[in-house]
């Protein structure tokens, strides 16, 4: 156990849950760190899976899920535009006591995906809709769109992602303005 990590398993609605996810986490060898502000377990300095709550459920995410073969149908895209991670969600600690070992196999599925050095197939920022609004900004202003072009695949992906999701135009024309001078310092959407 990491002493740094501690004051996530003392606070909140789900102490217990998550707390016996810690204890079944260890078990499986992994090396417990501070990441994103939630636990995070690795091996050999990879992330295999991190801990997690939100207001209905708390969760082991892992990394990789999209590559491991997932034989008891318990993992769950958080949503369509997550393309790697997945999760196990729970609501009590019966239901982690009663897949603890269903859990652990996960576990050992996804460190064996990272000895083997398995990479899942994200799809590329052209492949993710731009919206007409900001295609015409980046057309007008050579400027943006150099800078666009400089950030980061994740970071455009998250930009796009945030414009695409406004169903009214004037929603993601605003939202573009509001970005452009984030984009023109190359700072992604939640930096």
């Amino acid at each position: 156990m990491n002493p740094k990590v501690d004051f996530y398993f003392d606070k909140g609605k789900w102490r217990e849950e998550i707390t016996q996810l810690r204890t079944v986490v260890l078990a499986c060898g992994l090396t417990e760190e501070l990441k994103w502000g939630s636990p995070c377990y690795t091996h050999e300095s990879k992330n295999i899976v991190l801990i997690h709550v939100f207001k209905e459920y708390c969760a082991l995410l892992f990394f990789k899920g999209a590559l491991l073969k997932d034989a008891r149908k318990i993992l769950i895209q958080q949503s369509e535009h997550v393309q790697a991670a997945r999760q196990i969600r729970f609501t009590n600690v019966n239901e982690i006591v009663k897949l603890e070992r269903s859990i652990k196999g996960y576990i050992y599925e996804a460190i064996e995906v990272e000895r083997a050095g398995l990479k899942v197939a994200l799809k590329k920022t052209k492949e993710f809709p731009m919206p007409a609004e900001f295609k015409r900004k980046l057309a007008s202003t050579p400027k943006l769109k150099t800078a666009f072009a400089a950030l980061t695949p994740g970071r455009q992906r998250g930009y796009l992602l945030f414009f695409s999701s406004a169903k009214q135009a004037a929603t993601r024309e605003a939202r573009i303005e509001k970005s452009i001078p984030d984009i023109m310092k190359g700072k992604g959407l939640n930096d």
